[in-house]
């Protein structure tokens, strides 16, 4: 669903409700830090932080970003720093304590449970986002885009206390040559760390082989799966086999795309369907094959409470209603190399127009590549940033090509966008699953706007109590089948 679209608000939504609801853990800390700096409306940012177990942290944290009454509708947004490989302390407490807010206000007031979504394509802020989600009590914690086979045994070190590291994807390495990123949660706390709940873990994967991996050679417990197709929004997994597209440019997937249900359910482990599963039919086909219940994203992502521009749902609804809604997967847009579902929409980056008039530049730097110089030092480049900055780092010019600010649009999408020196604002970049042609079923006759109860409503319409199970679904992230009350 993008940047910040599953924030607190959705996922509290969805988890009063009694199913698992899920934030977007990606790039919290410029969430916050920009929410901070537009004023904190409602003061939420500013109430959580006064929760937050280091006092200093959230004091040095407020002094940098907040400003009462918030920033002027011309004046930029203070950037922050990029991720690197040894991210500065200002970064790093920005990073757990963005993560920390959202998860104690999506669970604030409630026991539901509340998972959090990050990508394992985006490594560098994994931990110390990690580490603030646990400190604010995550159930789940779920990872895709990616093998993700060493989260399970970062979350067993970081609910000790103890250091954790990752082993980087570096471009141009040699067989001798390994970086890894480590956080250490004392840096932090100034001493030691207090031992905290381990989330369960979910991977989110598109095959049997991927779950087999993840289940046989994961540092750790693996608990379950999201499998996801090609109609989710977002990333999607490539289809497997050499990259073919059809007449409109999009990936072709065939039958050696749809996952061996047989060979993942063997595994013995819960699993959820996802893509194109928002319908009552839909949830009852996902049980039938075993499934514990279903992920759904699209529908969630234009109710009220989703994170989206309000202006930006309105018009999404209304192309819905006219049957003009549509997405493309792109092949080439995210700089991660994965295909990415763009909605297409006037006067946004779906546009060659607004695409090829937008200036390149590299601020937020969250898909940025690492890669290994000829020195034998660590190097970011990101195939979306200045075509000659790309270059000179030893990238291809080919890979410029089509590359789009997937940072700076997705922030655009939920009200953050940055203003640029000529008093302009970056262009908004949004993603949605192909279920967003339908999306407008959600309105019951006579309004412009849903909520996510009539969602969750719509999709357990056909289960009932004497079942004993209530399929879940929630935004962004994941569902749990829980026992009916």
């Amino acid at each position: 669903m993008g940047v910040g679209v599953s924030n607190w608000r959705l996922a509290r939504a969805v988890s009063t409700q009694g199913q698992l609801g899920v934030i977007s853990g990606t790039a919290m800390g410029v969430v916050m830090a920009r929410s901070l700096q537009a004023g904190d409306p409602g003061g939420h940012y500013r109430r959580a932080l006064e929760h937050f177990p280091v006092p200093s942290v959230a004091e040095r944290i407020l002094r940098n970003h907040y400003l009462a009454g918030g920033k002027s509708a011309t004046a930029p947004f203070r950037l922050t720093a990029l991720p690197t490989l040894t991210p500065g302390p200002a970064l790093i407490e920005l990073m757990v304590a963005g993560n920390f807010a959202e998860v104690w206000l999506t669970k604030e007031g409630h026991e539901g449970i509340v998972g959090v979504n990050l990508l394992e394509k985006i490594q560098l802020p994994t931990l110390p986002s990690l580490f603030g989600t646990m400190l604010a009590g995550v159930d789940y914690v779920l990872m895709g885009a990616g093998i993700p086979r060493a989260i399970p045994g970062a979350l067993d070190r970081l609910s000790r206390g103890e250091p954790a590291e990752l082993r980087m994807d570096v471009e141009d390495c040699g067989p001798g040559d390994a970086f890894d990123a480590r956080f250490d949660p004392r840096t932090i706390f100034g001493g030691p760390s207090p031992a905290l709940k381990r989330p369960l873990f979910l991977a989110i994967i598109s095959s049997a082989t991927l779950a087999l991996t993840l289940a046989r050679k994961s540092n750790g417990k693996v608990d379950g799966f999201v499998i996801e197709g090609p109609t989710a929004g977002g990333h999607n997994a490539p289809p497997r086999g050499p990259m073919q597209l059809n007449a409109d440019g999009e990936p072709i997937y065939g039958a050696r795309d749809v996952p061996e249900l047989d060979k993942i359910r063997a595994l013995g482990l819960p699993f959820w369907l996802a893509g194109s599963y928002a319908t009552a039919d839909r949830v009852e086909d996902a049980l039938r094959l075993g499934a514990a219940g279903v992920q759904v994203g699209t529908a969630f992502a234009f109710c009220r409470e989703s994170g989206i521009a309000p202006e930006l749902k309105t018009r999404v609804l209304e192309m819905s209603r006219a049957g003009a809604a549509s997405v493309f997967t792109d092949p080439v847009a995210s700089p991660t190399g994965f295909p990415f579902k763009v909605l297409r929409m006037e006067e946004t980056m779906s546009e060659a127009s607004v695409y090829e008039g937008r200036t390149r530049v590299c601020d937020l730097g969250y898909l940025r590549r690492l890669y290994r110089k000829s020195d034998g030092n660590l190097g970011y480049r990101c195939p979306a940033e200045p075509v000659e900055d790309y270059v000179a780092k030893g990238g291809r010019r080919e890979d410029t090509v089509g590359r789009k600010c997937v940072c700076n649009g997705l922030l655009g999408t939920i009200g953050l966008a940055q203003t640029l020196s000529d008093g302009t604002r970056e262009p908004v970049l949004m993603t949605a699953g192909d279920d967003v042609a339908d999306v407008a079923r959600f309105l019951e006759p006579g309004n412009d706007s849903y909520g996510a109860q009539d969602v969750i409503a719509r999709l357990l319409e056909k289960r009932s109590a004497a079942e004993g199970v209530t399929a879940s679904m929630s935004p962004s992230g994941i569902p749990v089948s829980v026992p009916a009350t």
